[in-house]
């Protein structure tokens, strides 16, 4: 993408800009805290995997700005399956900068690890994932408008702004 590396960093670290370009297969995004930024900030959210729709969460659990963004997370029933997503930023010639994403899950139940083969879910996240990038990337070269405000689980609405 052709935008500066600590401004793509910038952008994915903060977790309220998230479901700008996820909200494909990402609905009922909201934060888990106040703070949507830096290490501990973190959110829940609809993940779209067929056969089924999970709730998962996501941490951000390591930052190495302007190089790393390290995410784990659970969701499904009873939190029963781990996921991790590893964003890397790397500097390009000029102002362009290449961004890597790495997303997996674990699921601990024999039960999940099933439906997972049979729904194909690593075709899912694959396919999700990469329509993610190219919509984050033609977000941020546009210079797009800053994302529509997310609430807070559990959040003051009168203090966040949020309806």
């Amino acid at each position: 993408m052709d935008v500066p590396r600590e401004e793509a960093f910038d952008y994915v670290a903060d977790l309220a800009n998230r479901a700008s370009f996820t909200d494909h297969f990402v609905s009922d995004f909201h934060l888990s805290r106040l703070e949507s930024t830096g290490l501990g900030a973190g959110a829940r959210f609809r993940y779209f995997a067929p056969p089924q729709a999970l709730w998962m969460d996501t941490v951000i659990t390591g930052l190495e700005p302007p190089h790393r963004i390290s995410e784990r997370g659970r969701g499904g029933r009873d939190n029963r399956i781990a996921s991790a997503t590893e964003w890397e930023f790397i500097l390009g010639p000029g102002s362009l900068t290449t961004v890597r994403l790495a997303y997996w899950t674990e699921p601990s139940h024999g039960l999940d690890r099933a439906k997972e083969v049979l729904g194909a879910a690593s075709i899912w996240y694959q396919r999700d994932w990469q329509a993610a990038l190219r919509r984050l990337r033609d977000r941020l070269e546009a210079g797009g408008p800053a994302s529509e405000r997310v609430g807070v689980a559990g959040g003051n609405r009168y203090l966040t702004g949020v309806p």
